[in-house]
């Protein structure tokens, strides 16, 4: 129980320092200048194959609702990586991108999205109720006003990705 609050902190304090040096930040709402810090620690509390080399890309499928958040973690260094952000507005340029966020107006594309990058290390991300049953690593949900997220194992093994048992004992739901 400790051991989790400690990590709460230390997740909480990642993200205030990845996002920390940019005044552009404000025009994002609070949810998205917070799920932003989110993304950055899914990353860095994921162990990708020893073949993904740098910079680890991360890329927002969809309209971007995270606005000038995602630029603060442009450049950050995650586990001797560096990241690099980028929008991709359809299949073909999600090629090159380790991390997907897939934004809720772009659900409806989630099989195609996902038979895209099927066989690859990459892992998925949303928040969309209902987009870990259909396929996604990670998807992000407001609670009782909180951010809290679940995780798709089967989905992110097969991504050939390895999520850190400390990410897992704060997942609400851990769907194997």
């Amino acid at each position: 129980m400790v051991t989790a609050f400690k990590l709460k902190i230390v997740l909480l304090l990642t993200m205030g320092l990845a996002l920390s040096g940019s005044h552009a930040l404000a025009q994002a709402t609070p949810e998205y200048r917070a799920k932003a810090g989110f993304l950055y620690n899914f990353i860095a509390f994921t162990e990708w194959p020893s073949t993904v080399g740098s910079p680890l890309t991360l890329c927002v499928y969809g309209a971007d609702p995270f606005g000038e958040e995602l630029a603060a973690l442009q450049d950050k260094t995650v586990g001797g990586r560096s990241l690099a952000t980028r929008q991709a507005n359809n299949l073909i340029q999600l090629k090159g991108c380790q991390v997907v966020f897939i934004a809720s107006p772009a659900i409806n594309d989630l099989p195609r999205i996902l038979d895209a990058l099927q066989g690859g290390p990459v892992l998925t991300i949303s928040d969309t109720p209902g987009a870990l049953d259909a396929g996604v690593g990670i998807n992000m949900m407001l609670r009782q006003g909180k951010i809290a997220f679940e995780v798709n194992q089967e989905a992110t093994r097969t991504a050939q990705l390895n999520l850190s048992s400390k990410l897992l004992r704060l997942a609400s739901r851990v769907r194997q």
